[in-house]
C-alpha cells in the first residue's frame, strides 16, 4: 500500500518491475532511460551513502536542479531516509538563496551543473557551517554524485538494516520537504508538506488520469515546482514513461521527438503556442486563410457534450481535417491529457483546444493544498468550461462572507516552517486554510475562480477592481504579451503593457508601419490607436468606472529571469509598480 513517497519504488516494484523506461533524459543528443530496477537501485544506494555520512533524519537537503532522472533519485532516497528535501527554482535571485539557504541550514546542497553550482557559492560561503556540495554533472572541484553511489555500494551490508529500520519509523504524517514559494511578494516562504499531504493528492487526481503504463509523458515544468512534482509522482504511481525535456526552449523539438501521450503545462505556454499559431495562420496565401479563420472561429463556439448540435459537429469534423490536424502533430500528434494549472486560463483557448481534439483540463490549487484543489476531468458530465472543475476526493471548500476560497482536506499543508504565527493567519482554529483567492461553486459542483484577494484594490472613488480578470481578457488580444493593471488610491484603472512583438512586428509590415526598433514601433501612432482598440474592445464588458482609461507600451518583455514574472509566471506586481514608477507617476499626473 502506498502510504509514504517511497513507497512508490516498491509499487514500481510491485507492478511494473521490468519497464525499461521508467525515467528519461536527453544527454549529448541521445535519449538515455533508466529501468524500473535502475531507478530503484540508484534511490537505495543514494540512502545507504546518507546514513553511512551520517545524516541523519530531519536534516535539510537542498537541490537546484532542472528536470531529470537523478533528480528522482535524490528525492527517493531523501524520503527513505527521513532527510527532508528543500528543492529551489535555479533562476531565483542570490538574495533569494542566501535568505533560504540561511533560513533552513541545509547539510548538504546538490546542485544540476557548473551554472548553478556558480550562482549559490556565494550563498554557501555566507554560511558559518558550510554544507557540503555535490553535483550530477561533472564539475572541476566539486565531488560527484556517483562518488555517493561508490560510497553506498561499498556500505550497503551494513547499512541495509538500518536503512529498513528508518523507513519503518517513518509515518506518513512526517514530514516531507520543504517548498519555499517564488515569493511574487515579500520574503519566500517555506511550505511543509507530509508524505500524506502529497499521496492523498496523487491518489486522489491519478483515479482521474486516463493514462496508463503503455504511455509516455513530457515533463518540462519545473520539478521542484509542487504542481509538477506532484504529476510527477502521479505518473510514476501509474507506471508512465517520464521523458524529461532538454529545457523550455527545446519542448517543440521534444514533442516531436518523443511524441508523448500527455503533459503538465500551464496558462502562458498554451497562450504562446496559440500566438505562433495564429501568427503562422494571418501569413497563409487568402484561400488557406480563410479556412484558417472558419477553423479557429468555430473552435471558438465549441461546447462540451456536442451541445451545438449534429449540424457543428459536422462542421467541427471538417475543421479538425483540414486546420486542426495540423495543431495536433505540432504537440507530436497523440495528446490524450494535458493538465494546465498555476493560473487562469483563457476560456476561449479552452474550447479551441477541445475543439482541435486537444484535450486540455484546468485545475486549481496552492503550494499550501499540496496541491489540487479541484480539477476538471477528461468526460462529460466532470468539466466545465471557466470553472476549475470538481473538488478533487477528500477535499472540502467552503465560501467566505467575503468570497475567499477556504479549503479543509488531508492536502492542506503541516504549517511554514519556523513561523507558526504566519501558519495561523492562513488556517484557521476549525482547521480551514484561507487560499486567498476569490471564488464561487457554480451548481453546487464545479469551483470558478474570480480573482486574488490581495490583488484586488480600490480607486480613490471607492470602485473594487479584479485586476487578474481584466489582464486575461486583455491577453486575448495577439498584439498583447503582457499586462498589469494599475490604479490602486487613484482616480481610475489604467495598464502598462508589454507587446507581443513577433505578432506586432508581423503587423507593421502588412499594414507598411515603417520601424527600426521596439522603441519606434511603440511609438508609432497607427500603433498605438490600434491597441487601444483592443482596450476599447475590452471596456464594453465593464461598468464606466472600471473601464480603463489610460495605456503605456513597453519595450521590455517580461520574464522570469529578468525578474517580473515568478518562475510560474506570474505577475510579481510589486517589482512591476516599483520598475515603472516613473511611467505610471506620469500617467496619473497628466
Amino acid at each position: 500500500m502506498v502510504t509514504r513517497i517511497f513507497d512508490l519504488l516498491d509499487n514500481y516494484q510491485q507492478h511494473f518491475p521490468d519497464k525499461l523506461s521508467a525515467l528519461v533524459k536527453k544527454e549529448d543528443g541521445v535519449w538515455i532511460s533508466y529501468s524500473t530496477q535502475d531507478y530503484i537501485r540508484n534511490s537505495n544506494l543514494l540512502a545507504f551513502a546518507f546514513l553511512e555520512l551520517g545524516l541523519k533524519k530531519g536534516d535539510r537537503v537542498i537541490s537546484i536542479s532542472n528536470n531529470r532522472p537523478e533528480w528522482n533519485f535524490l528525492d527517493m532516497a531523501l524520503a527513505q531516509t527521513g532527510l527532508v528535501h528543500v528543492p529551489l527554482y535555479p533562476t531565483i535571485g542570490s538574495k533569494s538563496y542566501n535568505y533560504i539557504i540561511e533560513h533552513c541550514k541545509p547539510v548538504a546542497i546538490f546542485v544540476a551543473n557548473e551554472s548553478h553550482y556558480t550562482k549559490i557559492q556565494e550563498a554557501v560561503d555566507n554560511q558559518i557551517s558550510v554544507p557540503k556540495i555535490y553535483s550530477f554533472d561533472q564539475i572541476k572541484d566539486v565531488a560527484n554524485w556517483s562518488t555517493l553511489l561508490k560510497l553506498g555500494a561499498e556500505s550497503e551490508d551494513h547499512q541495509k538494516e538500518k536503512l529498513v529500520e528508518i523507513k519503518n519509523s517513518i509515518s506518513p504524517k512526517d514530514l516531507l520537504t520543504i517548498i519555499y514559494t517564488s515569493g511574487t511578494t515579500g520574503t519566500p516562504k517555506g511550505v511543509m508538506l507530509s508524505h500524506h499531504n502529497f499521496l492523498s493528492n496523487v491518489l486522489a487526481s491519478a483515479e482521474r488520469l486516463i493514462l496508463n503504463s503503455s504511455h509516455k509523458v513530457l515533463s518540462f515544468l519545473p520539478i521542484n515546482h509542487v504542481y509538477e512534482r506532484m504529476v510527477n509522482y502521479q505518473y510514476q504511481y501509474k507506471g508512465l514513461s517520464i521523458y524529461y525535456a532538454e529545457s523550455m526552449d527545446t519542448i517543440g523539438e521534444n514533442l516531436q521527438e518523443i511524441k508523448p501521450h500527455g503533459f503538465a503545462t500551464v496558462p502562458r505556454l498554451l497562450e504562446k503556442v496559440y500566438d505562433k499559431i495564429m501568427t503562422k495562420g494571418k501569413s497563409l496565401s487568402f484561400f488557406k486563410r480563410s479556412i484558417f479563420n472558419w477553423a479557429v472561429n468555430l473552435g471558438y463556439r465549441y461546447e462540451l457534450n456536442r451541445a451545438n448540435g449534429e449540424w457543428y459537429e459536422f462542421k467541427l469534423k471538417i475543421a479538425r481535417k483540414l486546420v486542426f490536424k495540423k495543431w495536433q502533430e505540432a504537440l507530436g500528434g497523440n495528446i490524450l491529457f494535458m493538465c494546465s494549472g498555476g493560473a487562469a486560463l483563457q476560456v476561449r483557448l479552452e474550447r479551441l483546444f477541445w475543439a482541435a481534439g486537444i484535450p486540455v483540463q484546468e485545475g486549481y490549487g496552492l503550494t499550501e493544498t499540496s496541491p489540487i484543489i479541484a480539477a476538471n476531468q477528461s468526460t462529460w458530465p466532470d468539466i466545465r468550461f471557466g470553472t476549475v472543475g470538481p473538488l478533487i476526493k477528500g477535499v472540502e471548500v467552503k465560501i467566505a462572507d467575503d468570497g475567499e476560497i477556504l479549503a479543509k482536506g488531508p492536502n492542506i499543508m503541516l504549517g511554514y516552517y519556523k513561523d507558526p504565527e504566519l501558519t495561523k493567519q492562513v488556517i484557521d482554529e476549525e482547521g480551514w486554510f484561507h487560499t486567498g483567492d476569490i471564488g464561487c461553486m457554480e451548481d453546487n459542483k464545479f469551483l470558478k475562480i474570480t480573482d486574488r484577494k490581495k490583488e484586488i484594490f480600490k480607486t480613490s472613488g471607492g470602485i473594487y477592481i479584479a485586476p487578474q480578470v481584466m489582464e486575461n481578457k486583455l491577453k486575448e488580444s495577439p498584439f498583447i504579451d503582457q499586462v498589469i493593471v494599475i490604479g490602486e488610491a487613484e482616480r481610475f484603472p489604467a495598464v502598462i503593457i508589454s507587446p507581443n512583438f513577433e505578432f506586432l512586428e508581423s503587423y507593421a509590415k502588412r499594414k507598411n508601419i515603417p520601424y527600426n526598433s521596439k522603441e519606434q514601433i511603440i511609438s508609432n501612432d497607427r500603433i498605438i490607436k490600434r491597441i487601444w482598440r483592443e482596450l476599447i474592445k475590452n471596456n464594453k464588458h465593464y461598468d464606466h468606472p472600471k473601464r480603463i482609461k489610460s495605456m503605456r507600451l513597453v519595450t521590455d518583455t517580461w520574464t522570469p529571469e529578468t525578474g517580473e514574472l515568478s518562475p510560474t509566471l506570474k505577475l510579481k506586481r510589486k517589482v512591476l509598480r516599483e520598475k515603472y514608477r516613473d511611467l505610471i507617476k506620469d500617467i496619473y499626473t497628466n
